[in-house]
């Protein structure tokens, strides 16, 4: 079989759909594929425990992208005419210690600054004073996230102008544990600060992760951890509703394994099952860098690119395990016992960045100062049958956890086991009677799931200061455009990275747009 289209786009993601959304706002055609049977790669809601019971498969929380023109502006009318719409909890997080002490967030700042204050006066005015620092800096920062990179100045160029510049280029610099230590003196509050700024799995005591200090915080201080109503998939639908009303067509179950070249140039792409998509102008991927550089011959790309991909660090690996309960879990806390959308253990800070780099470095695990509970169910019972809830413990492990990765498959049920005694310590409630229905994935299973996930890990890779701006995939390409011509990547592999922010799909529809010889601000705003 052979379709054609102005623009083919190989894999359903949230960044692709949006990409693809943008171009057919433009008037072009665009035909998508997917491997999965279903679209929407890390952003999907599945019935995978029980009957009428909803799971986000992967991404629960969408606070990154309210931010995002798409959203705060809805420039192509997903909430007003396609039904997207958020539900931002309050509270916004449980964090409990290892000494059995816990932290409530409140969208009410100043009741999480009296909250702070219980452990330490000192760093309740540093909470708010970092709050206020971050307000004076963080559309800089959202520009540069927000707009292709070349396509303007840097964040770094964008601090340097503001009056504290000197302070935030450092801060930028920085990991965020140093911020943190430098910042905060009490041993729960650095803890917390930690919980935080790992959210988007880049281990915190990496140089240049400094402002994951005060935008995770700054995020979910202003509007919680927002979730879509009805499930993370609930964006997707929104995206596909737009697209197929616009003419688009999505094709799922389809692996893609090369890609066509004709005149050095990309002109479409071939399934495993041998059916041709091709492209009278582009190609657009979100194929996983380490997957993309083998459809093609090693010479079309380039020892530059070829290199940059083979270097590049794939993040670090979730495992996840997903259940049915008839309570949601309840953590212990100074004033009675409490449940939240967003919760979980956290370590002492030390602990939190010695466990993410040695998975980081590849090593396995038995150890939980990341754990993430989330339950949604909690602010949208439309999920789960009344009187249930879903409930998603998230931590980060090993690929391999010794022996190779098909060892995951004889020991997660016992690690899993390990991770629920840990976490009664501090929400008793979650006894094994309150589990109607559990599933387990390694991040093997995560990796077979959907092979984009290399190694288990969701978020297109590491954020480090080697992998972000300009050198995210690889050193000069960085663009959006490939070094093959005619094709051009996004998804969570370029700039800004992984997580649910929508931003490298806007901004690979931009540099797109203008290569077609049109004005991206017809239909958007350029920041």
């Amino acid at each position: 079989m052979a379709t054609t289209a102005d623009v083919v786009i190989a894999g359903a993601g949230h960044n692709s759909l949006i990409t693809a959304a943008y171009l057919t706002a433009a008037g072009y055609e665009c035909a998508i594929v997917d491997a999965r049977p279903i679209p929407g790669g890390g952003a999907t809601t599945e019935e995978m425990l029980m009957d009428d019971m909803w799971v986000d498969t992967c991404s629960t929380g969408h606070t990154l992208i309210q931010v995002n023109p798409l959203i705060r502006l809805d420039e192509l009318g997903l909430v007003e005419r396609y039904g997207l719409s958020y539900i931002d909890p309050d509270p916004v997080e449980v964090v409990a210690f290892p000494d059995g002490e816990a932290l409530t967030m409140w969208l009410d700042r100043d009741k999480t600054v009296a909250e702070i204050a219980r452990f330490s006066e000192r760093d309740a005015g540093t909470y708010a004073q970092l709050l206020d620092e971050w307000e004076e800096v963080k559309s800089l920062v959202g520009q540069g996230r927000f707009r292709p990179v070349g396509y303007g100045p840097t964040t770094e160029e964008l601090l340097s102008d503001h009056p504290r510049g000197d302070v935030w280029r450092r801060r930028a610099l920085m990991s965020a544990r140093d911020v943190i230590l430098h910042e905060f003196e009490e041993s729960h509050i650095r803890a917390f600060m930690g919980w935080m700024a790992s959210q988007t799995a880049v281990p915190i005591d990496g140089a240049g992760t400094g402002l994951l200090a005060y935008q995770i915080i700054g995020g979910r201080q202003a509007r919680s951890w927002s979730i879509p109503a009805g499930g993370s998939g609930k964006l997707i639908d929104a995206l596909v509703g737009y697209l197929t009303d616009h003419g688009a067509t999505i094709d799922c179950n389809r692996v893609v394994s090369e890609l066509i070249l004709e005149g050095g140039r990309c002109v479409g792409i071939r399934t495993e099952a041998g059916d041709e998509y091709r492209a009278r102008h582009a190609v657009v991927s979100t194929i996983h860098v380490k997957h993309l550089v083998d459809m093609a011959p090693a010479e079309a790309w380039g020892e530059g690119f070829t290199y940059g991909v083979d270097t590049y660090h794939v993040g670090v690996p979730f495992f996840a395990a997903y259940f049915a309960t008839t309570e949601a879990p309840a953590f212990t806390t100074h004033d009675g016992s409490r449940s939240s959308v967003s919760a979980g253990v956290a370590g002492w800070i030390d602990d939190q960045v010695r466990n993410a780099r040695l998975v980081s470095d590849g090593h396995f695990t038995e150890t939980e100062p990341f754990l993430l509970v989330a339950t949604p169910t909690l602010a949208d019972p439309s999920r789960s049958p009344e009187g249930t809830h879903t409930v998603k413990m998230v931590t980060f492990n090993a690929y391999d956890p010794g022996g190779g990765p098909e060892r995951w498959d004889e020991i997660k049920d016992a690690h899993v086991d390990r991770q629920l005694a840990y976490l009664r310590r501090f929400a008793p409630n979650l006894t094994e009677d309150k589990i109607i229905g559990r599933l387990v994935k390694s991040p093997l299973d995560i990796e077979r799931n959907n092979r984009h996930m290399v190694h288990g890990a969701p978020h297109g890779g590491d954020r480090g200061i080697t992998f972000t701006g300009a050198h995210r995939p690889a050193p000069g390409w960085a663009q959006h455009r490939m070094p093959i011509e005619g094709l051009y990547q996004t998804g969570g592999t370029t700039h800004p990275g992984g997580s649910i922010t929508g931003a490298p799909g806007r901004n690979a529809a931009i540099v797109l747009l203008e290569d077609l010889g049109r004005d991206p601000s017809e239909i958007m705003e350029m920041v």
